[in-house]
């Protein structure tokens, strides 16, 4: 962990941390994040590791400074940058696919086993997210640091000021809710 992030963080207190100045503290940790999160997907998106950081900038860096309590606060409002590049990606791609470059099925009486699972469409976890964050704010926060952030349960009870057991219900719950949410 970057003792200097927090050192700009308090720095700006009140007025707000210029995004340059927190993101040249956070860069590392940042890549670490986006690697970890590219490596569970299994490398289906055309952006790489730097790709997915430098895009996530480029969201940030529309606002020349940001209000973040602490480096958790930071980090949660990276996921959902990353979140945002992952999805809107994912987006353009199926864009892509109704312009005539569609995929080719053979007709095949298993066509459901190969077809991607919907826990693995970002755009698909994306809808899903937005309909629990409407009922259950925190419990889309946890998935969103979580899916999208790469975040484990210590950094995220530190992030939003929970206990890693609660972070762990909240996991579980919102889970079986995106399952059943994702299988309809």
């Amino acid at each position: 962990m970057s003792d200097r992030l927090d050192a700009v963080i308090q720095d700006a207190a009140g007025t707000g941390a210029a995004v340059d100045d927190l993101w040249a503290a956070a860069y590392d940790e940042l890549r670490a994040l986006a690697r970890a999160r590219l490596w569970r997907t299994g490398h289906r998106t055309l952006l790489d590791t730097t790709g997915l950081v430098n895009d996530v900038y480029l969201k940030l860096a529309r606002r020349r400074k940001i209000h973040v309590a602490h480096r958790g606060a930071f980090f949660a409002y990276c996921a959902r940058a990353m979140r945002s590049v992952i999805v809107d990606m994912a987006r353009e791609s199926q864009a892509a696919c109704h312009g005539g470059a569609g995929q080719k099925v053979t007709l095949d009486t298993d066509l459901r086993a190969s077809l991607p699972a919907a826990e693995s469409d970002p755009r698909r976890v994306d809808e899903a997210l937005a309909a629990l964050g409407e009922v259950e704010p925190r419990l889309a926060q946890v998935v969103e640091m979580r899916y999208f952030g790469g975040f484990n349960e210590a950094e995220i009870a530190a992030a939003l000021g929970l206990t890693e057991r609660t972070v762990r219900r909240d996991w579980s719950r919102a889970r079986v809710l995106l399952h059943t949410m994702l299988a309809s």
